[in-house]
């Protein structure tokens, strides 16, 4: 299949999303919005524990075609989840057990009424490409392009932390992932160019420019995992034992030193979990400064580190993700980085690749993976894209 231009591929979109709404509700739609999915390009599991992280907004989304109702409630139509309606009262809001990916819809909007009384109903188509339990943040895009067909609709006073705080609550309270702020965040704010590195402790943030000639090169292992799930929520557990050993709130609050200096007095298992999060956020600052000076050794081996440190400490790799980030850090060696990317237990790897390396990186990976793994890896060349929000 040819690879779309950016542009190319929002276009396709919104046009699919304009024609499904006419076909769905006999009308014309309102208005069209977007928000883009994300990938982080190092802190992982740091932002539950107040940390840093660096992601950045990719043109991979969601898309809502919408108009306003008079009444109270939401019609929506989801042309990915096997083309299926959903329909619901503002009034009365239910976890759905059959259509799990309507609960972002309700989660979202319970959490948005709890701000702003006053909005209706809606009719809502969404499409959108970003791979489902990939680690790519689909769940985060549909969240904030929910809040942003809304705030549009109903002429909202909705900035981009409110919404990405407003999505995050939905995730932990009503479908129940115990999710940090950064997927909200990033496809919310994200700036073109640029990665972001999101201080999770006060939601400041710096934007630094992802130098011209390096691609994000992200694949999908294909191995499926759902975050709503046991070893996610006890990860996050693991650290809070360790911040309350401490007495501190988070993890972000002891340092590696702290944590070295009481080792005896801290269970294996969970001092490795927390020597994980505290040199990450190491590495995610430092990281940040390296994209600025356009350091690719210094990013290279950050990378590195950062896999090691997920697979060993965090023990959140899988043989596929070790497999992809072995094979294409052979490749690379110290002109690009590369490392598992997301929650973890299966999918995607993030690579950054200098944009003459990309075909040779391409290769190496369709010719090995399957051979290796008998999973057909699924690769997507990204571009850095703006927010929602911003």
């Amino acid at each position: 299949m040819a690879q779309l231009f950016p542009e190319q591929q929002h276009s396709a979109q919104q046009k699919l999303a304009q024609q499904l709404f006419e076909q769905q509700f006999q009308r014309v739609a309102e208005l069209v919005c977007y928000a883009p999915g994300r990938v982080n390009l190092i802190g992982d599991h740091t932002d539950y524990n107040d940390g840093f992280v660096l992601p950045t907004a990719i043109n991979y989304g969601t898309t809502i075609a919408a108009s306003t109702r008079e009444d109270n409630l939401v019609k929506v139509y989801a042309h990915d989840c096997d083309q299926q309606t959903n329909e619901f009262s503002l009034n009365e809001i239910s976890f759905d057990q059959q259509m799990m990916w309507s609960n972002y819809v309700k989660g979202t909007l319970q959490a948005l009424i709890k701000k702003h009384h006053d909005i209706k109903g809606a009719n809502l188509v969404v499409t959108g490409n970003v791979p489902q339990g990939a680690g790519l943040s689909s769940s985060a895009s549909f969240e904030i392009a929910i809040l942003k067909a809304f705030s549009q609709l109903y002429q909202l006073d909705l900035d981009g932390i409110s919404a990405a705080l407003i999505g995050q609550q939905a995730e932990n309270d009503f479908v129940g992932c115990n999710c940090g702020i950064m997927d909200q965040l990033i496809s919310a704010m994200g700036q073109q160019g640029h990665a972001m590195l999101l201080d999770c402790k006060d939601l400041s943030f710096e934007d630094a420019p992802i130098p011209a000639n390096l691609t994000l090169f992200i694949v999908n292992s294909n191995v499926k995992r759902g975050l709503v799930d046991s070893e996610y929520n006890l990860r996050r557990e693991q650290c809070e034992q360790v911040a309350e050993h401490f007495g501190v709130s988070a993890l972000r609050e002891v340092s590696l030193t702290q944590l070295n200096a009481d080792k005896e007095h801290i269970d294996p298992e969970l001092f490795k979990r927390a020597r994980h999060v505290i040199s990450e956020n190491a590495r995610a600052v430092a990281t940040l400064k390296a994209l600025k000076n356009n350091d690719m050794a210094t990013i290279s081996v950050a990378m590195k580190e950062s896999h090691a440190s997920l697979r060993d400490d965090f023990e959140v790799t899988t043989k596929e993700l070790d497999g992809l980030v072995e094979m294409i850090a052979k490749v690379l060696g110290a002109k690009g980085g590369v490392r598992m990317t997301g929650g973890g237990f299966g999918g995607c790897v993030v690579a950054l690749v200098p944009t003459t390396m990309v075909e040779q990186v391409k290769d190496v990976v369709e010719n090995n993976y399957e051979k290796e793994f008998g999973l057909k890896p699924s690769i997507y060349i990204c571009t850095a894209t703006q927010g929602a929000f911003r």
